[in-house]
């Protein structure tokens, strides 16, 4: 399978070869219509990005904690995930003394810094949850970008897009060969440089 780009949109059928060779690490259940995926962006603010859209609508991978289920899943523990990536520059923000260099100067209270890292981070482009603390861009006009592992400031490459990111994860060998650019995220790809 080649990597995903706008020349090469990741297809229903390649979507559904992809769920069935990773079948033994999830459930794969019924695909999501086209009216829940909207349900789910409207419920939660954001939209999918293209290949995030085409994977769901051919199967919702489910079991376990790992594996975030648009359909049936707890609305606390989806809010949270979606939340994740914010919350762990906060936390860094709070804790570890993180600071982006193109936010204000730094203010000289927690509290303050914290409020003012909040206003930048509401404008971030919301990353949504793939599986674990795995994140792709939520965006609908952008394909092919990066599936990115996030852990508060700890964010690193875990695929240069779904499809690679899938034979990472899951351990099959990339069909593709192995590249080393990967595509912007606005705010995000600075803790990769």
């Amino acid at each position: 399978m080649k990597s995903i780009s706008p020349e090469n949109p990741l297809t229903p059928e390649d979507a559904h070869e992809l769920l069935a060779r990773f079948s033994a690490r999830a459930e794969i259940k019924r695909g999501m219509s086209e009216r829940e995926l909207d349900q789910v962006e409207e419920h939660w603010g954001f939209r999918f990005a293209p290949e995030h859209r085409t994977l769901l609508g051919a199967g919702l991978p489910t079991g376990g904690r790992s594996w975030p289920d648009w359909r049936d899943g707890d609305a606390k523990d989806l809010a949270e995930r979606l939340a994740r990536p914010v919350d762990g520059v906060l936390f860094d923000v709070e804790h570890n003394g993180f600071w982006h260099p193109e936010w204000d100067p730094r203010p000289a209270g927690t509290q303050d810094a914290l409020a003012l890292a909040r206003t930048h981070l509401a404008k971030v482009p919301t990353m949504t949850p793939i599986y674990s603390h795995r994140y792709l861009l939520a965006d609908p006009d952008r394909t092919g970008t990066p599936v990115l592992s996030m852990y508060q400031t700890d964010i690193i490459y875990y695929g240069t897009d779904l499809v690679d990111y899938f034979h990472h994860e899951f351990g099959r060998p990339a069909q593709t060969p192995e590249i080393h650019e990967y595509a912007k995220i606005p705010f995000w790809s600075y803790f990769l440089e």
